[in-house]
């Protein structure tokens, strides 16, 4: 190829194509997520302007267990797990997450400290809301406001639930394992 007939690449129509295609993507994943199903595309239109966007790599902590909760994390790309350091450094593993789960929804509730650390399991691609941001869109928009703090009750709900079944489980097998041990 001469000179005359090169091909110039500019980054500013790739940019402006590839945020476009990013804005849509966010608020296609935004869509498919509980706390934000009841918004319509303008409330998401909205929502995406404090939506913030963070890269980790493999291995990286994207946050420490006894951090403050500042965040709802959003997974765009890659895998995270959550896990908890007990007594005497024991590593209990609580859940891995993969591209369209969210963690850290707690944050939203009560910004209490962490009870677990999360770390990018594979390179990893998040969108994050931040308790002041949401806090200050939530006094902007009310009713959009509560349509999200809805369905981020009814997401902590369900985990619960789920949390209490696989307590009672862990009991019951502990339960009629030690009654076959001893015979009671």
């Amino acid at each position: 190829m001469d000179e005359n007939n090169k091909v110039i690449h500019s980054s500013f129509w790739a940019n402006l194509f590839k945020a476009t295609a990013e804005k849509n993507d966010l608020e296609k994943l935004l869509r498919a997520i509980p706390p934000f199903h009841e918004l319509n595309k303008k409330d998401l239109s909205l929502l995406s302007t404090i939506i913030h966007q963070r890269s980790y790599l493999a291995g990286e902590y994207i946050f420490y267990q006894d951090d403050p909760g500042i965040g709802l994390y959003i997974i765009r790309e890659g895998e995270v797990k959550v896990q908890r350091i007990v007594e005497e450094g024991m590593v209990i593993p609580l859940a891995s997450f993969d591209k369209g789960d969210f963690f850290g929804e707690l944050a939203l509730i009560d910004g209490a400290k962490r009870t677990a650390s999360a770390i990018a399991v594979t390179d990893v691609r998040l969108a994050v809301i931040f308790k002041p941001d949401l806090d200050e869109f939530v006094e902007r928009y009310p009713k959009k406001g509560i349509k999200i703090l809805q369905g981020i009750a009814q997401v902590v709900t369900i985990r619960l639930r789920q949390l209490n079944e696989e307590h009672i489980s862990l009991l019951t097998s502990l339960k009629i394992n030690s009654e076959n041990n001893y015979g009671t």
